[in-house]
């Protein structure tokens, strides 16, 4: 068995960078965005897990 996980990345076509400099379909930063293809599935999971949720709610 593997242990490896497949992480999707977020985007949902909506490009577009706010004021604040996040996307207003995903919430990730353009670094962030520049970075997915390098990050481990680790970085990818928490990314998708708590940081995306917490700025997504925070936006509302």
């Amino acid at each position: 068995m593997s242990s490896f996980r497949a992480v999707l990345s977020p985007c949902i076509g909506v490009c577009a960078l706010d004021a604040d400099g996040l996307c207003e379909g995903c919430h990730r930063t353009s670094a962030e965005i520049a970075r997915w293809v390098h990050m481990g599935d680790d970085e990818r999971l928490r990314m998708m897990e708590v940081v995306l949720p917490e700025r997504e709610a925070i936006r509302g």
